[in-house]
């Protein structure tokens, strides 16, 4: 699960994503991979590989393949919301537009929702302490900038901006 993860991270990074300044700032990059390599790379991984992880015993191998394909599907929403994302700006434009589809319609950020979703999934799966810690504060972090990312898009769009969308979580924040 976590190395298909990583995989999708970096091919969106080559190929979807489009960084400047105001969007990932050039030092939030190592902030950001640091993150994903270290905090998980130690604080799940770690532990999931060692030579005395058992897997949690009420989980049957088809327990497993439905959390496999939750987190899977969970990923493609994440990635098609990357994708809805770019597509709303055409390169070398400053224009905005309101995110439509993939959850958009209730939440203003989907893609953090998705990840988020993920990550749950995959904590659940393995029953590592270390693989929650990693959701807690990937999910607090998201959080944050879903709800500055929220109210500048109420701000931003005003009365167009549909009100029954919430930050990161439908129906409740």
């Amino acid at each position: 699960m976590c190395i298909g993860h990583y995989i999708k991270r970096e091919i969106e990074t080559l190929f979807v994503h489009r960084f400047s300044n105001a969007t990932m700032p050039f030092f939030n990059i190592f902030k950001n991979s640091t993150h994903y390599w270290i905090l998980n790379g130690f604080g799940a991984m770690y532990f999931l590989l060692h030579p005395d992880y058992t897997p949690p015993a009420w989980a049957s191998d088809q327990i497993h393949m439905v959390l496999l394909a939750l987190f899977c599907v969970f990923e493609f929403f994440n990635l098609m919301c990357h994708i809805t994302l770019r597509n709303l700006r055409p390169e070398g434009s400053t224009k905005r537009g309101i995110p439509k589809g993939w959850g958009f319609q209730l939440i203003s950020c989907a893609n953090y929702f998705w990840e988020s979703m993920s990550w749950l999934v995959f904590s659940i799966s393995t029953q590592c302490l270390g693989s929650y810690l990693f959701w807690g504060v990937s999910t607090a972090q998201m959080l944050d900038w879903a709800i500055k990312k929220h109210l500048r898009y109420k701000k931003d769009f005003g009365k167009d901006y549909p009100k029954v969308r919430k930050a990161m979580f439908p129906f409740i924040v």
